[in-house]
């Protein structure tokens, strides 16, 4: 199943297409008015919306875990890259590329074709 992704102003990011600015990860503010719990969760019931609130604690923590992943993958990968350029060696090599995109593929589906896309894109910059 394919999920848009969209900007922090709601407008879709296309593939190809850089973001208009770096995503930034943000902590709700602690303390001050608190939105009622069902604007928060959706839910009146109680015992329902504390689940929720700690799924998403959960779900924001795997965020977090996923954004300094992503970040150390691409730098890793740009730095094989230079290493490669510096020694002669081609851009990138499509053998290696090919590998990933099946490696997602085969665990994710399409969606991890789209995945490893962005991902070798990360670390190499567009082609």
């Amino acid at each position: 199943m394919m999920t848009d992704v969209m900007e922090q102003n709601g407008s879709p990011i296309r593939p190809g297409q850089p973001a208009a600015q770096e995503p930034v990860v943000t902590t709700p503010p602690t303390g001050g008015a608190a939105e009622p719990a069902e604007q928060q969760t959706g839910t009146q019931e109680p015992s329902a919306s504390a689940r929720i609130v700690q799924i998403r604690e959960r779900i924001d923590e795997i965020d977090h875990a996923l954004i300094t992943l992503w970040q150390e993958r691409a730098a890793l990968s740009q730095e094989v890259g230079a290493t490669r350029m510096a020694s002669g060696g081609t851009r990138l090599v499509l053998s290696r590329e090919r590998e990933i995109l099946e490696r997602f593929r085969v665990a994710l589906g399409a969606d991890g074709t789209q995945l490893a896309l962005l991902l070798l894109r990360a670390g190499r910059g567009p082609l």
